[in-house]
């Protein structure tokens, strides 16, 4: 695999290697021994996925201390805009985002270690998206952030309409109502 790091921190854009001939493909999702050698020893306790189609936004979710979770996510179906934003009270990039297009035709993953908010906008319908994570789902360390702040000025409508087969398509997310809910960026009080 081929792992390069981002503008942030500990925030990590992971390529696999694709072996494919005209019976299909083979790659390996996960090996303990290769992520560990680009430092990402944290054990995986939880698989997630879902399937959300075009236009839903989910996120910025992240769980606080001492449940707080890195999470190693993927696409197995469909396309995403994945972004993560540093939460890291002490890092030269607080408050600062990354967004990357994470489809299933690369199969390319982001490592988003603990202390970051993350959050993803479905590009194509019937998109799975599955991630890894270091802990257990917990409700009450559950956060979210609006994802629509205007301080953090995300790039969800530019990835929409640069997105090949978007351009001119209504940029109206389908988001929860749990995460319209999200908390402010000018008043949050970063655990991390």
């Amino acid at each position: 695999m081929m792992t390069t790091p981002t503008p942030l921190p500990g925030l990590l854009s992971i390529q696999p290697r694709i072996f494919g001939d005209d019976r299909g493909y083979f790659f390996e999702a996960f090996n303990q021994n290769d992520f560990a050698a680009e430092g990402i020893t944290e054990p995986f306790v939880q698989d997630n996925e879902s399937m959300s189609k075009r236009g839903v936004l989910r996120g910025l979710h992240f769980q606080v201390p001492p449940n707080a979770q890195g999470k190693l996510v993927s696409v197995t179906a469909g396309a995403v805009y994945d972004v993560a934003l540093d939460l890291r009270k002490n890092s030269p990039t607080y408050g600062r985002w990354y967004g990357e297009i994470i489809d299933a035709k690369k199969k390319n993953m982001l490592w988003i270690p603990a202390g970051f908010a993350h959050g993803f906008l479905t590009l194509e319908d019937d998109t799975i998206f599955r991630y890894k994570c270091t802990q257990v789902y917990s409700p009450v360390h559950e956060r979210c952030l609006d994802f629509s702040d205007p301080t953090l000025d995300i790039a969800w409508e530019k990835a929409w309409y640069s997105y090949p087969g978007l351009a001119g398509t209504p940029f109206f997310p389908l988001v929860s109502s749990k995460d319209k809910a999200g908390s402010d960026w000018l008043t949050f009080d970063s655990p991390f």
